[in-house]
């Protein structure tokens, strides 16, 4: 589960850099804008991601492999 949240964290921060630097939202042109379905859905799991991953901060004594 830690993986699998660091990885949709980290796509998240790729689309937000790309949005930020090119406005162009990859999330958005892939699955057919912002407001599709799958883009919906992708931008709820990574906000889930992050939410999740605020508790690795507290792990201190487990280490993601």
């Amino acid at each position: 589960m830690d993986k699998f949240s660091l990885v949709l964290v980290i796509i998240g921060a790729i689309n937000w850099g790309l949005i930020g630097l090119f406005q162009f939202d990859l999330i958005a042109a892939i699955f057919g804008g912002q407001t599709a379905i799958f883009s919906r859905l992708v931008y709820g799991l990574v906000g889930l991601a992050g939410l999740y991953c605020i508790t690795l901060l507290f792990n201190e004594h487990e280490r993601i492999d």
